[in-house]
């Protein structure tokens, strides 16, 4: 998980304190998660806190394994270092389904207020109404104060003193979920953090023209590369190649090869179909050519085939996977498009460091 911990970004934060609708998510999702993991017949988790929640890719929650209970039989649990204690737990030393929903309100109380507070001193606050010291100043309006209230009431509930007055997971999910702001908006933009090509430290120009999605760029790059790439590549020459059938297909790929440096993709792609149909020889860079020649004429899918075609012609061969991701954007396919990047990006690395 590239994005750290809860902890970081509500106590630690560098560049931005979290936003209150991002903070309403992480209660969504981690309720989510504890609703799942009792549905799986695993109700129990072990210290339930801020640096148990991690983000992913996308700036998404997550809620770790660590906390699952493999150390425990029946509830009683060998050793602990819970932040806030339950207070069942110091009469039994036992870890129940209530314990992890009181731990769960004291993670409410965090995303409220942006910092640890005990809970009794948090139960004080709520019985005086005294919100404000309850809550984050950075939060300062960005939510109403029924919002607010509603938290703080869930909040409490989780914190009753006695296990079985606490709520469980499936009806906070259901408490929760009407309290979602800005569901639209991803939350790796929420949370501020690079995603995507973004993440992607030290992109090429290629790589860079292919997230623009600038063919111009792109066909510039190609242009510039030729055809060194096909050095290496497998072929299948004949006593063909000494007859008047392979001279006119070698002036096909000619006649393509100056029609693509004029940006005459449509009689790009005819000439360079009539090299790859004859099949005496074979050239990852035509592929490539004529990916993007399928791209610039509005014809994403068939650039899709050939890029992959380049790919399985020449696996190692980076420029193959980022035509993959250029037709990929186009069919806003963004996701597939970001692994196919990164994939590029990979094997460019390692051909820049042999070179």
């Amino acid at each position: 998980m590239p994005n750290d911990t809860l902890a970081k970004h509500l106590f630690h934060w560098e560049t931005q304190p979290m936003k209150w609708a991002m903070r309403l998510r992480v209660a969504l999702y981690l309720a989510q998660a504890l609703e799942y993991c009792t549905s799986k017949g695993r109700a129990l988790y072990h210290d339930l806190n801020a640096y148990r929640i991690v983000f992913d890719d996308d700036g998404n929650p997550r809620l770790s394994c660590f906390g699952m209970m493999k150390n425990s039989r029946d509830g009683k649990s060998y050793s602990t270092n819970l932040a806030f204690t339950p207070p069942e737990y110091l009469r039994t030393g036992r870890v129940t389904a209530e314990s992890v929903m009181y731990s769960f309100g004291t993670l409410l109380l965090d995303l409220l207020s942006g910092k640890h507070i005990p809970p009794s001193h948090a139960l004080d606050l709520i019985r005086d109404r005294n919100l404000q010291m309850l809550t984050d100043s950075c939060l300062e309006g960005q939510f109403s104060n029924d919002e607010g209230t509603e938290l703080v009431r869930l909040a409490s509930r989780c914190l009753q003193y006695e296990p079985r007055e606490r709520p469980n997971p499936k009806s906070l999910v259901a408490a929760l979920v009407p309290l979602q702001k800005d569901t639209e908006v991803a939350s790796h933009v929420l949370m501020g953090i690079p995603h995507g090509a973004a993440a992607i430290p030290n992109l090429s120009p290629l790589g860079e023209a292919c997230v623009r999605k600038d063919l111009t760029a792109i066909h510039e790059i190609l242009e510039s590369i030729g055809y060194k790439d096909d050095e290496g590549a497998a072929t299948e020459l004949s006593f063909q190649m000494w007859t008047n059938q392979m001279q006119e297909t070698l002036n096909s790929k000619k006649k393509g090869d100056v029609a693509f440096h004029h940006k005459d993709f449509r009689a790009a792609i005819e000439c360079y179909t009539q090299f790859i149909d004859v099949g005496t020889m074979v050239s990852p860079t035509v592929f490539a050519r004529r990916s993007l020649s399928y791209v610039m004429s509005d014809m994403p899918q068939e650039a899709l085939n050939d890029a992959s075609q380049a790919q399985v012609i020449s696996p190692v061969w980076h420029i193959a996977l980022y035509l993959q991701a250029a037709a990929l954007f186009v069919l806003e396919r963004d996701d597939e498009a970001q692994v196919a990047l990164k994939e590029g990006c990979v094997l460019e690395s390692k051909k820049n460091a042999t070179a």
